[in-house]
């Protein structure tokens, strides 16, 4: 019997500063993906890029997860617009 490999996307997501890709990547990568779903997501950063890696057996789980993620980079967008850029050095403790 041959198994069905599994389906993947990778995404590479452009910001204007690498700060900025840092800030996103250190907010988005705290919400992993829920046990049941069955897909399994890797976040990196290259340069000002955010790359997101996404796998998952069934198209509908990797198409599911992927929807959810992109809801989370808009508010994270969102909130980078609304409040401006981030200090080059985050030293507030």
């Amino acid at each position: 019997m041959t198994s069905i490999p599994p389906y993947e996307v990778s995404i590479k997501i452009p910001f204007p500063t690498r700060r900025q890709a840092e800030v996103a990547y250190d907010v988005l990568r705290v919400d992993e993906e829920p046990r049941r779903s069955a897909v399994f997501k890797t976040l990196s950063l290259e340069d000002s890029k955010l790359i997101v890696y996404f796998s998952g057996e069934q198209a509908k789980n990797v198409r599911v997860g992927m929807t959810s993620f992109f809801e989370s980079l808009i508010l994270c967008c969102e909130t980078l617009d609304q409040f401006g850029s981030p200090t080059e050095k985050y030293d507030f403790y």
